[in-house]
Formats: C-alpha cells, structure tokens, sequence
C-alpha cells in the first residue's frame, strides 16, 4: 500500500516535470524565432557568442595595464 502510494506521487512528479519541461522547451523555440526575426542568424546560438564576446571586451577594458 506504502509503496504504490510512493509511486503515484513519483509518477506525478514525472508529469509535473514533463510538463515544466514542454512549457521550457516552447519558451526557448519562441525565444530563439524573436531573435531570428531581429538579426541574430542563428537565434539564440547567435546571441550566447555576441554576449560572450561583450564581457570579453569588457573584461580586457578593465585590465590592469601594469599587468
């Protein structure tokens, strides 16, 4: 009894979380088609290397120049 009383709740939290994951998922299809429409070419690819790219600048303009 204990356990399928366990396993109706890990079953519902399977869904729960297939159901977070579904919900994710569209956001970041969603996401990435906005960013498409903008100008980055390949959506939210594009954009992860233009921000890492910005904190680089930024960190190298910080640098100590006695370095």
């Amino acid at each position: 009894m204990e356990k399928d009383l366990e396993k109706e709740k890990l079953i519902k939290r399977i869904s729960e979380l297939e159901s977070l994951n579904d919900q994710l998922a569209s956001e970041l299809r969603f996401l990435d088609d906005l960013l498409r429409k903008v100008g980055f070419d390949q959506g939210l690819v594009t954009l992860k290397s233009a921000a890492e790219e910005l904190i680089e600048h930024e960190n190298k303009d910080f640098e100590d120049p006695l370095s």
